[in-house]
């Protein structure tokens, strides 16, 4: 037999599956219910990468999965262990992200009599994943990964949960030493019957274990809206003086086709903005692409297509939208696609191949709406001017917008930017231009803090060779610090720049306008550059403008030489972002 198909415990039943399915890293925080998987998977060639907190493992197989297509997979052991990962969990759902979580249990003769870390995991997780697979028999490990895997992918993509007991892992003989050495040698009735029970437990649990593991891939083919809601929308498109494409995460579900879908829009020829995981889908300044005045553009637009975007709090629920205007939703979810404004015309399919064969049939009709894409473009070179106006220096420290400026410029080529916080992160949405297709990361619409270090290690480990950059709000700095420890031990160079402005800024901004008092919303200007150096990094401290060149050129430099950064910048308050609170 070939190591594929050798099974000696229930953890190399899983190992051999997850090979299968093409899977390079294993994302954990180490616990002895899912040790065997962890080294199983370690024989089979993953990269097993062991991180401080169980939500930067879910975080990492995220964006793996948001970057490659494939399921991203982590292992977490049981109870706090699952208990941690629950928001993690529940950010890649909302966002639409394919994640494996395998979990550790208590023993299967042993759950709800106090084992340790027991709990009944399935209220607790169930709500937040697409499947809750609870296994009972060595035999079934291997096809409930098989089944994850199909589910994950399928339809709308999700998080899907294994429960994997204990002794479901380790190697039959042991298991059965165990058993029997609980079942004890008394010769009492009481005794004989546990034994006779534990006997046919173990049984059950073992039955069929001896045939080979032979896992298989299953073909999952994505949605495909109907041709005639694709000769609809061109024909909607074709009519429209004004029309406007808003594209958001989902239509680069299928990642290997970003460049097809930013090929299709370029063929369009209609104008464009992009949010969430479609930043960057047209490079940095593609003449379609527009960043400012989202809003009042919809309110003039006549035929308004959104792909992959629903009509939630980020469009006011549909009301940014023009009641005469033609609504075209493509989206893989019927529910989605009609959320708080039914639209004229539901193409329920991927919305990227959705804009694949829309721009196959449409192409060439760009000509048309010159004079509208151009009065877009006035209006953004417009706010580009106030910008960069409100860039020049306001007080003691960095102006945040310079500083973002200044990143935007020095980053390479081959930049992968990681967004996590709230005031910072949003004011880099509008001066930063992501590179290239799938080069942008932000948590989505759950809007978490605490993404940036996992996402940052699944995109640097996806993305080989690219400069990862992690955009930190200090306050959203806190949750993921300790990960530097993670980075410098698994050779992770990645470049974190923290936002000090020493506060919950997007909070404090309308919690002090509205209710007077600024509690709970102060930070200090902690030395967030000396606690990673504590850890093995590169920790570089920015207190002026005339030091963030140097400071990013140093930043850039060990990252190259293979070593963590973290770049502190002390900022100034600015009120380039007054009114922006969301509900």
């Amino acid at each position: 037999m070939n190591m594929e198909s050798i099974a000696a415990h229930g953890g190399d039943r899983v190992g051999v599956a997850l090979a299968a399915h093409g899977v390079r890293f294993v994302f954990t925080l180490c616990g002895g219910h899912i040790s065997p998987i962890l080294t199983a998977s370690k024989a089979r060639g993953m990269r097993i990468i062991d991180v401080r907190d169980e939500a930067t493992a879910v975080f990492a197989a995220d964006a793996v999965a948001r970057l490659t297509g494939v399921p991203g997979v982590a292992a977490v052991t049981a109870g706090p262990g699952l208990t941690n990962t629950i928001t993690a969990l529940k950010n890649a759902q909302l966002a639409q992200s394919p994640v494996i979580l395998l979990g550790g249990a208590a023993p299967t003769a042993l759950q709800g009599r106090g084992a340790l870390q027991d709990i009944d995991q399935r209220p607790l997780v169930e709500p937040h994943v697409k499947l809750f697979r609870k296994i009972r028999r060595v035999r079934d490990l291997g096809p409930a990964v098989e089944e994850a895997f199909a589910v994950a992918c399928a339809g709308v993509p999700g998080p899907v949960f294994i429960e994997c007991p204990v002794d479901l892992l380790y190697d039959e003989a042991s298991i059965r030493r165990w058993y029997a050495d609980a079942a004890g040698k008394g010769s009492g009735v009481a005794d004989r019957l546990l034994r006779f029970y534990l006997n046919r437990h173990v049984e059950k649990m073992f039955a069929g274990s001896a045939e080979p593991a032979s896992p298989q891939v299953r073909d999952v083919l994505p949605p495909a809206a109907s041709a005639a809601s694709v000769e609809a929308a061109a024909a909607a498109l074709a009519r429209a003086a004004r029309p406007l494409l808003v594209i958001g995460s989902q239509a680069l579900s299928i990642a290997p086709e970003a460049p097809r879908v930013a090929a299709a829009v370029a063929r369009l020829g209609i104008p464009v903005y992009l949010s969430g995981m479609a930043r960057g889908l047209l490079g940095r300044d593609h003449a379609l692409q527009m960043r400012h005045q989202r809003r009042q553009a919809l309110r003039e637009s006549d035929c308004v297509l959104l792909a992959g975007v629903p009509c939630d709090f980020r469009l006011d629920y549909g009301r940014h939208l023009r009641r005469s205007a033609t609504l075209i939703a493509a989206n893989r979810s019927a529910e989605e696609a009609r959320m708080n404004r039914r639209p004229d015309l539901a193409a329920i399919g991927d919305a990227g191949l959705f804009l694949e064969r829309l721009g196959a049939r449409l192409a060439q009709t760009g000509c048309r709406w010159t004079s509208w894409i151009e009065d877009l473009r006035a209006r953004d070179l417009k706010r580009d001017s106030e910008i960069e106006e409100q860039a020049k220096p306001q007080g003691e420290f960095v102006n945040p917008i310079a500083f973002l400026r200044a990143l935007d410029q020095a980053a390479g080529e081959n930049a992968v930017m990681v967004a996590d916080g709230g005031d910072f992160v949003a004011t880099a949405s509008y001066i930063v231009h992501p590179r290239s297709p799938l080069s942008w990361l932000d948590p989505g619409v759950f809007g978490t803090l605490g993404v940036g270090a996992g996402f940052a290690l699944g995109a640097a480990l996806a993305r080989p060779g690219s400069e990862v950059w992690i955009i930190y709000g200090d306050g959203a700095c806190g949750y993921s610090l300790a990960e530097f420890d993670t980075f410098a031990r698994h050779g992770i160079p990645v470049i974190a720049v923290v936002g000090n402005d020493a506060g919950w800024t997007q909070i404090a901004r309308e919690q002090v306008k509205m209710l007077h008092d600024d509690v709970g919303t102060v930070l200090s200007r902690t030395a967030y550059h000396e606690v990673a150096a504590g850890f093995g990094a590169e920790g570089i401290l920015v207190k002026n403008a005339a030091e963030v060149p140097a400071a990013l050129a140093r930043a850039r430099a060990a990252a190259r030489a293979g070593k963590p950064v973290l770049v502190n910048v002390w900022l100034d308050k600015t009120d380039f972002r007054e009114g922006s609170i969301s509900m």
